[in-house]
């Protein structure tokens, strides 16, 4: 059993569950995925059951008291005497009260309440009583048991948080009480009126209820609510895997008939809404969409479904869809599809993908497989709840107000409606009217269509709509926002116009040439690579080389690696990425060429391996931090020494080889051994302050903190350089 099963056995929050098992049970480091062991279970139930037991025996102990109580008020009998006209005043709701309880056993006439004359009779016949002055006892007794409270005014509908706010409580001390009660709640839940009210006068306040009017709500502006929202997923896997399939399984329409082949032909966006929460779904046509839009900033998706053919296993699209979500650093759901098909081996899908680190949890990863058939239906149940509780497990929140900002899935034109502009909304709510900017296209909202077709006015988080109104296409993975005016939209195109048009006179993608200075400036040390060969061997030959580079510093990283001609899809994940293509006697398709010219992305062929290496080891010497060395610049020979009135020395020389420069780094060497090093503050040739002295000539020179010259001595200049490290 799963702990997210456990946990809804005992109507609890994933999250809450996983931190009464580590606080209160002692089992750790849980997700609400992960299996429990029949010990846990058995242990988590002795905890459980032991808890609710405390609770049945406190709840008979409060009842016994009360009891006990109760009797003692039957027994006790007040005299007859009539009371003044202020005592029966106070004393009339404690007489209406045995009035009530006297009815069951006799009908009597009702006596007045107010005055002692007959006044008019209670709708409910009472029995006829007469007003008593307290008892000493009764009086004592009513002051210690009806102390004035502080009143607090609520709804009732108030959740825990809100109860916090409004008792001045911490919200987890609420939950304990509530918990140690049998009543399991989380921060969002409301307790309802009759437990609020207990846990008021539990804390000496007396609830008072009262039903908001709607004068009554402030009008001042409201503070940004984050409210969760649905998880965005894109179905991705090598072609005719099933991806179309499983989506039309699980959203029973007929989406795979309408398409060519069975195969996608372009993206759609579906929200499912189930009894377990609701998921967004990309459908794209493998996975060039999905780095298209990450190319572009907009990492839309939260989750990626990897469906994998259990008949045929890993494919090399396969493997392109895991480096793609890998480099999106994106969870990975893999399900393993065509399981109803006789003879299949899931266990062998799961060898195969633990190759490229998608390791099962049952194998000690932490990677969720589900066994589905887009045909029969089988699994698709599984897939949707894992999908919700990776959601829940990565708390995925949104603003439902304010303007709608979203990103586009996709447009065109369509030749009635003119251009279509397909939108995931991320945040606040699009309505109709609404002005909005995308790219470089501005547009008025002129219908809003949701993903089956029908007209709606707006639109909040996580949902996908059809927009008309706008002026032109829009780019796949631009932003989308609303703005207050179309005025704005204007200026907001102008200046998006004018900056792109100074983007375009510099190089913005990195290549081999720029790398060194682009490391500089970001001190980035990494160098991402996509490597496309002729064999399979010829791949592992230049990672064993790349390897073989004996630097920690920096960091080559080789995101996806595959036999084949250099592709669209590679450029992507490379725009994407900020990495170089490196082809080894392979193609580029014409198609990719223009992509790679059109985005900046940098591509190299090579015929042979050693020139390859080559170049990765020079681009990495260019991002190796450079060494400081101390270069010999010329030496000079001692042949007299000046002692001068200020405790300094000169030292009379003769350079006898190289040049001598000023403010270089001295060293005064004596028998072959160096005595001191420090700053040639002074040089002077004929009383004249020089900035260097070649061979040959006389010159004077004084050193910093240095005055024990020796005729002999040799004086070595050196210039401190910054040298390219080499490996």
């Amino acid at each position: 059993m799963k702990v997210s099963d456990l946990a809804k056995k005992f109507k609890m929050q994933g999250k809450d569950f996983l931190i009464l098992l580590e606080k209160n049970v002692g089992i750790k480091g849980k997700k609400t995925v992960s299996a429990l062991s029949d010990e846990e279970i058995e242990k988590i139930d002795r905890y459980i059951e032991g808890k609710l037991k405390e609770m049945k025996e406190k709840k008979t102990e409060e009842k016994t008291e009360k009891r006990v109580v109760k009797k003692a008020k039957e027994t006790e009998k007040p005299s007859k005497k009539v009371v003044s006209e202020e005592k029966k005043k106070e004393r009339a709701p404690r007489k209406t009260r045995k009035a009530k309880k006297e009815k069951k056993t006799e009908k009597v006439k009702s006596r007045p309440i107010k005055t002692k004359e007959k006044g008019p009779v209670v709708k409910k016949p009472v029995a006829e009583t007469k007003e008593v002055p307290e008892t000493p006892a009764e009086v004592q007794r009513k002051t210690v048991v009806q102390p004035v409270k502080e009143k607090v005014f609520l709804i009732g509908t108030e959740n825990i948080k809100q109860l916090a706010e409004k008792l001045k409580q911490p919200p987890g001390e609420i939950i304990k009480y509530f918990f140690s009660r049998g009543i399991m709640l989380n921060i969002n839940q409301c307790p309802g009126k009759e437990n609020i009210k207990n846990l008021c006068e539990s804390l000496g306040l007396e609830a008072v209820f009262y039903v908001p009017a709607p004068e009554e709500k402030p009008v001042e502006k409201k503070e940004r609510v984050l409210i969760p929202r649905a998880p965005v997923v894109t179905i991705m896997g090598h072609v005719d895997h099933g991806k179309t399939t499983i989506l039309d399984t699980i959203r029973k329409s007929r989406i795979a008939e309408k398409e060519y082949g069975q195969i996608t032909q372009k993206i759609g966006a579906y929200k499912l809404n189930t009894p377990k929460g609701s998921i967004v779904f990309l459908d794209t046509p493998g996975h060039e969409a999905f780095t298209a839009m990450r190319a572009r900033g907009a990492m839309i998706t939260d989750i990626v479904v990897l469906v994998v053919a259990a008949d045929e296993g890993v494919k090399p699209q396969t493997v392109e869809a895991i480096s793609h979500a890998k480099s999106a650093n994106v969870p990975i759901i893999v399900a393993i599809n065509k399981i109803d098909k006789p003879n299949v081996n899931p266990d062998k899908v799961k060898k195969q993908l633990a190759e490229h680190k998608l390791i099962p949890e049952e194998w000690g990863g932490d990677t969720i497989f589900v066994n589905v058939s887009g045909l029969t239906g089988q699994g698709i149940d599984e897939l949707i709840e894992m999908i919700i509780l990776l959601g829940e497990m990565y708390e995925l929140k949104a603003y439902p107000e304010g303007e709608a900002e979203g990103v586009v899935i996709e447009s065109y034109i369509d030749k009635t409606k003119g251009p279509i502009v397909n939108v995931l909304i991320r945040n606040g709510t699009l309505k109709t009217g609404d002005y909005f900017v995308t790219g470089t296209v501005k547009g008025k909202v002129r219908a809003i269509i949701d993903d089956w077709g029908r007209r709606v006015e707006s639109a909040g988080p996580s949902t996908p709509v059809e927009i008309l109104g706008g002026e032109g296409v829009a780019t796949p993975g631009e932003s989308f926002k609303v703005v207050e005016s179309e005025k704005v939209a204007r200026e907001i195109i102008e200046a998006k116009t004018k900056k792109i048009a100074a983007k375009e006179a510099t190089p913005r993608k990195l290549t081999l040439e720029n790398l060194y200075t682009e490391i500089q400036k970001g001190e980035l040390k990494e160098l991402k690579l996509i490597l496309k060969t002729d064999y399979a061997g010829t791949i592992e030959a230049i990672k064993n080389i790349i390897e073989k580079i004996p630097t920690n510093e920096v960091k080559i990283d080789i995101i996806h690696s595959e036999t084949g001609a250099i592709s669209e899809s590679d450029i992507l994940l490379a725009s994407a990425s900020n990495a170089i293509v490196l082809g080894f006697n392979v193609p580029v398709l014409q198609k990719a060429e223009e992509l790679a010219r059109n985005e900046g992305v940098e591509v190299r062929t090579y015929r042979l391996i050693y020139e390859l290496a080559d170049d990765i080891r020079k681009a990495v010497e260019g991002m190796l931090e450079p060494e400081e060395k101390d270069v010999l610049s010329g030496q000079a020979l001692v042949k007299k020494v000046f002692h001068l009135s200020n405790n300094t020395s000169v030292a009379g020389c003769l350079v006898v080889n190289g040049v001598i420069v000023k403010n270089s780094i001295a060293k005064v060497v004596r028998n072959g051994t160096v005595i001191h090093e420090g700053i040639l503050y002074s040089l002077k040739r004929f009383k004249e302050n020089v900035k260097e002295v070649k061979q040959n000539n006389e010159c004077g020179i004084g050193i910093e903190k240095f005055v024990d010259f020796q005729e002999g001595d040799i004086i070595q200049s050196y210039i401190r350089t910054k040298v390219a490290r080499k490996i």
